[in-house]
């Protein structure tokens, strides 16, 4: 049996291409035609009951995750989000509190917490696991910059520069080069089953940062389409992410959607 090849980094270099970034507006348009995938949705499949926790993106709060939350309600998961308020970057009561967090979940139900995290909101949760593996069950990341090159940050200028202005004066990568963020942007991969999606479209974080090198047996980048800004609102983001959090507890297999979502998938991806 010829043993899975290794997972692997997208080969893109560089920043996003100018025109995505400029295109990002039109999330508002997948957000509007999200009703449209409601066959898609509807198809995806039931989970058990475990706890989910949502973790925002950067300058983003709660109410950004209000169609995953709502779509996993209604599938049958137990959903959480962060309590934190609005994500302006690495604070040190985030580094606290959203291990507290995940430990009170699983406290309080007797069961492995899943985490689900939009951009910023996915670095969070691989920070949050890092010292909470045995209270985890698997992590979901949303175009967040999961992987850093030793330049750092390709984002685009203007995202740099509101970080700069919202979070710290000397950009994300004052974050990124952080002892413990940079040992699991860099090479260290959490013993988890983690699931990286991704699209060639974002316009915020190229494909390379938001796609990791790593274990086959464990680790996974899933492509999708859309922008950035609409992944939390995207039909097809919406259906993978059920797909995989409804994988049973310890047997965990990567991505391979049938149906519905197998037609759907593929007919996203270049040919």
């Amino acid at each position: 049996m010829t043993p899975p090849q290794a997972v692997a980094r997208h080969p893109h270099a560089g920043a996003p291409h100018v025109l995505h970034t400029l295109l990002e507006p039109r999330a508002l348009l997948e957000a509007a035609l999200l009703p449209a995938a409601m066959p898609l949705l509807l198809q995806a499949p039931r989970g058990d009951g475990h706890p989910v926790l949502l973790v925002p993106g950067f300058m983003a709060d709660e109410k950004s995750l209000v169609a995953l939350k709502l779509f996993l309600q209604r599938k049958g998961y137990d959903v959480h989000t962060w309590g934190l308020g609005r994500n302006l970057g690495f604070r040190s009561k985030h580094a606290s509190a959203l291990p507290q967090k995940i430990r009170h979940l699983h406290h309080i139900t007797g069961r492995k917490v899943s985490l689900v995290g939009w951009s910023l909101g996915g670095v969070f949760s691989l920070f949050g696991a890092e010292s909470t593996l045995d209270c985890v069950r698997n992590i979901i990341t949303l175009g967040s910059p999961v992987s850093v090159d030793a330049c750092g940050s390709q984002s685009p200028p203007t995202v740099k520069a509101l970080y700069r202005l919202v979070s710290h004066r000397l950009g994300p990568n004052a974050h990124v080069m952080q002892p413990k963020a940079k040992s699991l942007r860099e090479r260290r991969r959490l013993p988890l089953p983690t699931s990286c999606l991704y699209s060639l479209g974002d316009g915020v974080v190229p494909p390379q940062e938001a796609t990791i090198d790593g274990d086959p047996t464990l680790h996974e980048n899933i492509q999708v389409p859309g922008s950035h800004v609409g992944l939390g609102f995207n039909g097809i983001v919406l259906a993978i992410v059920a797909d995989r959090l409804a994988q049973p507890e310890g047997q965990w297999q990567p991505f391979a959607p049938t149906g519905l979502l197998a037609r759907t998938w593929k007919a996203t991806l270049p040919t």
